[in-house]
């Protein structure tokens, strides 16, 4: 059983160490996109009344867009 006590400061410390002198030689990136007609479905499911819910792992603004893709929310919207 390890101690997850001061974690992200001993990553931190870590990743200092290791990730010196590095360059980047390359990326790429993974879309998800959304199955046709979703955005629609969910909109009929708000106009009936059913809450509407999504649940992600991903950062804030990734559920944010992936909110507005849905029609969940709009440009308008306050969001955190």
């Amino acid at each position: 059983f390890q101690s997850t006590s001061g974690r992200d400061e001993k990553l931190d410390a870590v990743a200092e160490e290791i990730e010196t002198d590095l360059h980047l030689i390359g990326a790429t990136a993974i879309e998800d996109k959304l199955q046709d007609g979703v955005p629609d479905a969910i909109q009929r499911l708000r106009n009936a009344g059913i809450q509407v819910w999504v649940l992600t792992g991903d950062k804030v603004e990734t559920a944010i867009n992936i909110a507005m893709a849905c029609n969940l929310c709009h440009p308008g919207m306050h969001l955190e």
